[in-house]
């Protein structure tokens, strides 16, 4: 990309092979193999009635499938598809509830959802300091979505089929 600006104006925001970058105007870039490219686009969602909405400005850190007794509940499935990002590159519009729990990990954990119909929106958690995990399922668009790992497997239910050779975590990552 010709367009922007050289590495000097840049403030790195990442130390990943490719390292993300913000430009003086904000623009997210990454630089790889000597080569500027902008970094994935903002990604979008909200909850069912529409209340909350949220716009995210980072490539997603994991994706994850979390099979944990909470996430069931949470989720009201098997388990819940997760994409963990930077906390503060999400900006949240709209009147959000929290309810404060304990996860399977014994860590504090905040869960945000929608006060008007319900929908399970975000987690924070003392066990991922600085990041935020959104619910998939609350995005405008999933399409993109490729989780790269299981965790709490060990409390999968049996009817579940994880994929051969998918990486798995009896726990969580922590």
């Amino acid at each position: 990309m010709s367009a922007l600006p050289p590495k000097a104006d840049m403030r790195q925001i990442s130390s990943n092979k490719s390292s993300l970058f913000v430009c003086r105007i904000g623009l997210m870039c990454s630089h790889f193999n000597n080569r500027w490219t902008r970094a994935m686009p903002k990604f979008s969602g909200g909850c069912l009635c529409g209340a909350v909405r949220y716009e995210c400005n980072a490539e997603p850190l994991g994706m994850a499938i979390c099979h944990c007794t909470h996430c069931q509940k949470v989720s009201g499935s098997a388990f819940s598809v997760n994409i963990v990002v930077p906390a503060p590159s999400v900006t949240w519009q709209g009147q959000s509830a929290s309810y404060a729990d304990t996860g399977e990990s014994g860590k504090p954990l905040s869960r945000k959802f929608c006060r008007n119909c319900g929908s399970s929106l975000a987690t924070e958690t003392e066990a991922l300091p600085g990041a935020i995990v959104i619910k998939a399922g609350t995005l405008d668009d999933k399409s993109w979505l490729k989780p790269n790992y299981h965790i709490w497997t060990r409390s999968a239910q049996p009817w579940v089929q994880i994929q051969s050779g998918a990486t798995t975590f009896p726990k969580g990552r922590t």
